[in-house]
């Protein structure tokens, strides 16, 4: 009985052949570079030939499942800078902002050094980054980010003959920056973007910034319309994770002071106005009450609108921001110009109310009085509160020597002609007339908040703008 074997070498003739590759010209020995797998690039480069060839690509795969932590080489140097291109946009509404930037690492592999005569670098494209070991660097607290890809992958791989790379990457971040917006729109916010390994500890991994706070460099042209940029600059610092451990992390810090004009011209401005239009009314009759009423209501309704839309643009914050202090004064301005002139037409109606009553009182009591007091029928007239200056010139050349005894015992309340007693020499009244005064429409309160309303606005401004400014 013949047994065979499935590896037998005389179970073919073609395994005494010899395969020749004809890709490679004959007699020429394949480079060590070409005989690596590509397993062997994608290792970090402490774990090179001197601690790692002993086992296979696998096994050392497999050291990540242990329990202990791979001790295989020591922390690689990665040295980092950035190159600012834009800060695209400042988001307050989502406490964000917008970044893109060259990120540029600096390592050494000495896996990939190869002879050289000029000391000249190879420059590759991002397609040999998938096949090599690169830094796993990520922005914390980032919303979103990309590389960009027109026309190709925005990469750049570039290989010294001694083992030094450059790797570089355009990217386009979008980072969360904690605002405090207690002086909005009066602040300055610092924002901070964030650079860390994912994967390697700060003893597999050494992330630093290759020359300090020259190793970030911007573009003079970055300009953003509500924010002037006043400076960037760089800080490291260890981070710690309960799980994991401590990791090097980068900080690019930048301070931007916010524009006040645009402010000043939407917001400022158009409340100031509408509280100096509130007070339009103090010198309105305070019997025109159809115009003293529109002219309030507008100018309450105006406000609200400006406040409305001033935090519409702005996140729901628990806290009082410095425009909201000045809009709500503003509006406290102009509810009291119209609570005021609620209180000058109920003292005056009540007013009215009592002289009506006095009036009502005179006419019955009239029979009692002379006639005319010396004037013509013609000339006697009430005075109900509304007059003419031809009326009130009437009364000029009728003294208190024209009047008869029983008219000067007379009390005021009891005249045909309703005066008020104006005793100015002495502060107080007397019977007798000795002199009239004719009542004026123009109510007391009113020309009080002529002068306090303005003069207390004025103090408010005085004492905001120093706090704030």
């Amino acid at each position: 009985m013949v047994t065979s074997s499935k590896h037998s070498s005389s179970s073919s003739p073609l395994s005494k052949k010899k395969i020749v590759d004809g890709t490679k010209p004959e007699g020429e020995d394949q480079p060590p570079l070409r005989r690596q797998t590509t397993h062997y690039f994608t290792m970090r480069p402490a774990c090179s030939a001197v601690h790692c060839t002993p086992v296979t690509w696998l096994q050392r795969e497999m050291r990540h499942f242990h329990s202990h932590r791979n001790t295989t080489g020591p922390a690689v140097p990665v040295g980092v800078d950035v190159q600012v291109e834009s800060l695209d946009s400042i988001s307050e509404v989502d406490m964000d902002f917008t970044m893109t930037l060259y990120l540029r690492h600096y390592w050494k592999d000495e896996r990939l050094a190869f002879p050289s005569s000029t000391n000249k670098s190879m420059t590759f494209d991002g397609r040999l980054v998938k096949k090599i070991w690169v830094p796993d660097v990520f922005f914390v607290h980032s919303k979103r980010s990309f590389i960009h890809d027109t026309t190709t992958d925005n990469i750049m791989l570039r290989v010294f003959p001694d083992g030094h790379v450059l790797y570089s990457l355009r990217v386009t971040v979008t980072a969360a920056c904690n605002m405090d917006f207690s002086r909005f729109p009066l602040d300055s916010q610092t924002c901070t973007l964030e650079l860390e390994s994912y994967a390697y500890t700060d003893e597999d991994l050494m992330l630093y910034w290759k020359s300090g706070d020259e190793s970030l460099s911007t573009d003079e042209r970055i300009s953003l319309s509500q924010f002037l940029i006043q400076k960037f600059h760089t800080t490291s610092r260890l981070a710690f994770y309960s799980s994991t451990g401590w990791y090097n992390r980068l900080y690019i810090n930048f301070t931007l002071r916010r524009h006040i004009f645009f402010f000043l011209l939407q917001t400022y401005f158009p409340a100031t106005l509408m509280v100096m239009l509130s007070w339009v009314s103090f010198w309105i009759d305070r019997r025109a009450v159809p115009a003293r009423v529109s002219l309030g209501i507008t100018t309450v309704l105006t406000m609200s609108t400006i406040i409305t839309g001033v935090n519409a643009s702005m996140p729901r914050v628990s806290y009082i921001k410095a425009v909201d202090i000045y809009l709500w004064v503003s509006f406290v301005f102009v509810f009291l110009s119209v609570l005021e002139y609620a209180a000058v037409n109920y003292l005056t109606t009540v007013r009215d109310g009592k002289d009506r009553k006095l009036r009502e009182k005179a006419r019955e009591q009239s029979h009692t009085l002379p006639c005319t007091c010396g004037m013509s029928h013609a000339r006697t007239m009430m005075l109900d509160g509304t007059y003419s200056e031809a009326d009130t010139n009437s009364l000029a050349g009728y003294t208190r020597a024209s009047m008869t005894a029983e008219d000067t015992s007379e009390k005021q309340e009891r005249m045909v002609v309703h005066l008020s007693l104006d005793n100015e020499s002495t502060g107080t009244k007397k019977k007798g007339i000795r002199g009239f005064r004719i009542i004026q429409n123009t109510h007391a309160i009113d020309t009080y908040s002529r002068m306090i309303f303005p003069g207390a606005y004025i103090l408010f401004n005085l004492i905001y703008w120093c706090v704030y400014c």
